[in-house]
């Protein structure tokens, strides 16, 4: 196996990056590195952490992001994390949402760069595995270059193999989460400029970035891309990524491929219990772009709720799209 390379990955998303979604897109590409969705400490210490750690070896490289304010929280977090194969651990610190910022975690942790440098530090000392931070490039009231500067030296000195970095300030107050994604202004020139001030980190740009040819401009400047809710919107897009930003001389894998193995992945689950829907709803979108795209999403949509629902209902979706193979060959070019 290569070393894991962190030039492409996909966000950790609420509701979205769970091992069924990260299973299908492991389908599509090979090399783009994959996040958990944000678990927090008190999930995996005193919840069922099997059910929240739990991965199937085919999804690595797989980064596990974790939510926590606790520096032995933290700790013990990781450590009882670690007996699970993950590639890194990361610390979040950009998610804006009032849960997160009442549980005093996330974005609200960059209003002490000292203090969330002790939380690294925690993470680091727990582990053998790199530890990162997902952050942003400011928060209300911390919306100055200087403050991300002294945030991300604290974060590099206290340890963090790698920074990821959201290009938007979390306005803390008065917004939801989908408009922290959309309503601050993108100022990726910050992220840049980060990378200038700390051409030995490795650091990594996020936020608004919805093709792999934006993800290759970025790493002219960068260390690496990290792309989101375009990879929910169109999974198959990452078809392209082993070759186009890894340099992988694999050819892409057909959508049908990519759906008799999801099929016998989805039969897996079914067998242990799994509703199909809960498999099925990661694949609305994975013939977007092509004919008669919306007619399989629709068939499913109607369907994959069902009790019944199960791999005859992907498959008699997926005949609503006349010879995808051929179709997604054209889409490409």
């Amino acid at each position: 196996r290569w070393m894991v390379d962190h030039r492409l990955s996909i966000a950790p998303m609420m509701d979205y990056t769970d091992r069924d979604y990260r299973y299908l897109m492991r389908l599509i590409t090979r090399r783009t590195v994959l996040y958990t969705e944000m678990i927090h400490t008190g999930a995996i210490l005193r919840g069922e952490a099997a059910r929240h750690l739990d991965f199937d070896p085919a999804e690595k490289p797989l980064v596990l992001q974790v939510g926590g304010d606790n520096p032995t929280d933290l700790s013990e977090a990781v450590k009882k994390a670690s007996e699970w194969p993950y590639d890194e651990f990361n610390l979040n610190c950009g998610c804006p949402s009032d849960r997160v910022q009442n549980g005093n975690f996330g974005a609200v942790l960059m209003a002490d760069p000292t203090n969330t440098a002790k939380l690294v530090k925690a993470m680091v000392h727990a582990t053998r595995q790199p530890v990162s931070v997902k952050h942003r490039i400011g928060i209300t009231h911390r919306k100055d270059y200087q403050h991300l500067r002294d945030f991300a030296a604290a974060l590099l000195d206290a340890g963090a193999a790698r920074l990821i970095v959201h290009a938007r300030i979390a306005i803390l107050e008065g917004l939801s989460p989908k408009e922290n994604r959309e309503i601050p202004p993108l100022q990726y020139d910050w992220v840049y400029r980060l990378k200038q001030d700390f051409p030995g980190a490795d650091i990594h740009i996020n936020g608004g970035i919805r093709s792999l040819q934006a993800a290759g401009e970025h790493l002219r400047y960068v260390d690496g891309a990290m792309l989101g809710r375009i990879a929910v919107e169109e999974p198959f897009m990452f078809a392209r990524a082993d070759h186009e930003i890894f340099g992988d001389g694999s050819i892409p894998p057909a959508p049908t491929a990519v759906l008799e193995k999801l099929a016998y992945y989805l039969e897996v689950r079914l067998a242990q219990g799994v509703p199909a829907r809960r498999i099925l709803r990661h694949t609305l979108n994975l013939f977007h772009g092509l004919p008669g795209s919306r007619a399989y999403r629709r068939y499913l949509s109607e369907h994959m709720h069902r009790a019944d629902a199960g791999v005859g209902t992907l498959r008699a979706a997926a005949r609503k799209v006349l010879d995808p193979d051929s179709l997604a060959a054209e889409v490409r070019r």
